[in-house]
């Protein structure tokens, strides 16, 4: 049995349910425990499990979370008592439940999510198909997928000024159309998969969100002709041997070979952006022995505005083995073995070494914004999410483009620090390090110059002026100290850690 979300009230009631019952991600740390909490997002549920049976079921909470959360089967009163006002034969119809005997075993995983955006706090309930835990075997195909990394990394990502519409492209459980609704008038999003479209809508419903379409369909297909203000996406960009025997799941396989449909949607993209619009997406590509991946994304975008951050790389085992995994297909097994020597197959026969993951922002307008960096540190922690970061060095990049440079009066931003490297008994320092507390995180390398300039920007004096007093104290020339400092200035304006002034 299907998902049925049109079930007259039942998604009111559902929430209303949750709503009383504190299913909430706190309540769920508060009734398990943080370490439970950790070990689950492992995949072990049994220390959560442990706890809860120490509670003797901890009551209507512990009830949903041991359904719903836990995957294990309930017995059906307990499910009737928890869910007052929804009750036990309406779930049944809805599709969350099955009953078994006295028992009702979930056919759906339901949990609280909780962000933080430019917005505030926010906290919703995500539906989406049970996984192998639960199952107690690996997905199927078709599965969809919940709230995974790849989400939450998006939607921190995503730019937080309000536009008229947004297009959410392979929308998946709906995550990112929801966040994206926080920021649009309209959002559409859309899947290849009419399950992924139900359980989005329904997890819409769920959230008393209504500004949401939801169509059907490949790729840009759905919205020929149409344009948009953003574009999100999370695509199907992990890279899958095109052999007979190995699964080709929905969620995370665009059904091309190699990183063709990460191209495919990095081309296409700017034609869908009206002006003005961004497009940002996450995605895979390919390295070869004599082939630079961020190269290969430079050449996709070419004769555009594009900015490509690379987070990590993996050499071609390692990615193989981690995709193997992610499907619930465990080490030591045949079918381990026979799907990992597909993987390597396919790399090695289309010369493949490494994979890259990063994160891609394209432009409609076309401003000379070309950058292709590898950034593989810790992030820094940004009120708001790196998307209110990423919008800042997008209108800073803007800004310097007509800008007087050296009459701008700068500030430095607040979560830059300085850190200063010494020889044993030297009084002048041999490294200098000026790091963001926010951001991606950056490390930028200055010499004492530098760090004397960046020192006194306080929106007071002009970055002309701050030169000239320091070439003074230093009896060099203004002009030529004014020349070595700007493009460093200009990259430390696009990068947020010099601001502009009032």
């Amino acid at each position: 049995m299907g998902l049925n979300w049109r079930v007259p009230h039942a998604t009111d009631f559902l929430r209303d349910d949750l709503s009383s019952a504190g299913f909430s991600v706190d309540s769920l740390s508060s009734l398990w425990g943080v370490d439970a909490a950790a070990a689950l997002h492992r995949g072990n549920r049994l220390p959560a499990q442990r706890a809860l049976a120490a509670l003797d079921g901890g009551g209507r909470l512990g009830t949903l979370a041991t359904l719903f959360v836990l995957g294990i089967p309930v017995a059906s009163n307990r499910v009737e008592s928890a869910l007052p006002r929804l009750g036990l034969a309406r779930a049944i119809e809805l599709g969350l439940v099955a009953v078994e005997g006295d028992a009702a075993r979930p056919l759906l995983d339901l949990r609280p999510y909780a962000f933080v955006d430019s917005l505030g706090a926010g906290a919703w309930w995500i539906a989406s198909d049970l996984g192998e835990v639960a199952l107690g075997t690996a997905i199927p195909e078709g599965h969809v997928l919940g709230v995974g990394g790849a989400s939450t990394t998006l939607s921190g990502l995503m730019l937080q000024q309000h536009v008229g519409s947004v297009l959410d492209l392979g929308t998946g459980c709906g995550i990112q159309a929801l966040h994206a609704s926080r920021f649009a008038d309209r959002v559409v999003a859309t899947d290849i998969s009419q399950r992924a479209l139900d359980l989005a809508e329904f997890n819409a419903r769920l959230n008393g969100v209504d500004s949401i379409e939801f169509r059907l369909g490949s790729l840009f297909e759905p919205v020929a002709g149409e344009l948009f203000d953003r574009i999100v996406s999370n695509p199907p960009f992990v890279i899958t041997p095109r052999s007979e025997g190995v699964p080709a799941y929905e969620y995370r396989d665009g059904g091309l070979v190699g990183d063709a449909l990460v191209e495919s949607v990095i081309r296409e993209a700017p034609a869908h952006l009206a002006p003005g619009g961004v497009a940002q997406l996450l995605g895979n590509w390919e390295y070869g022995v004599t082939t630079d991946g961020l190269d290969r994304v430079a050449e996709w975008t070419s004769g555009r505005d594009a900015w490509v951050v690379e987070r990590e790389t993996q050499d071609a085992a390692l990615y193989a083995e981690t995709w193997i995994r992610d499907g619930g297909t465990k080490p030591g097994t045949p079918e381990f073995e026979a799907l990992m020597a597909a993987w390597l197959d396919d790399f090695e026969a289309r010369g493949v070494t490494a994979v890259g993951f990063g994160y891609v922002t394209l432009r409609a307008d076309n401003r000379g914004l070309r950058r292709f960096e590898r950034l593989d540190g810790a992030l820094g922690r940004s009120e708001g999410g790196l998307g209110v970061s990423i919008g800042a060095s997008l209108d800073a990049h803007d800004w310097l483009l007509d800008a007087d440079l050296v009459n701008a009066r700068l500030t430095l931003a607040s979560d830059v620090t300085e850190e200063r490297h010494y020889w044993p008994g030297d009084e002048d320092p041999t490294v200098i390090d000026l790091r963001q507390g926010g951001g991606f995180g950056r490390t930028q390398a200055s010499g004492t110059v530098l760090a004397a300039v960046v020192g006194a920007c306080d929106g007071e004096l002009s970055i002309g002026a701050i030169c000239a007093a320091i070439a003074q104290l230093l009896e060099v020339d203004a002009d030529e100290l004014l020349a070595e400092v700007l493009p460093s200035v200009s990259e430390l304006v696009f990068v947020g850690m010099l601001t502009r002034g009032a």
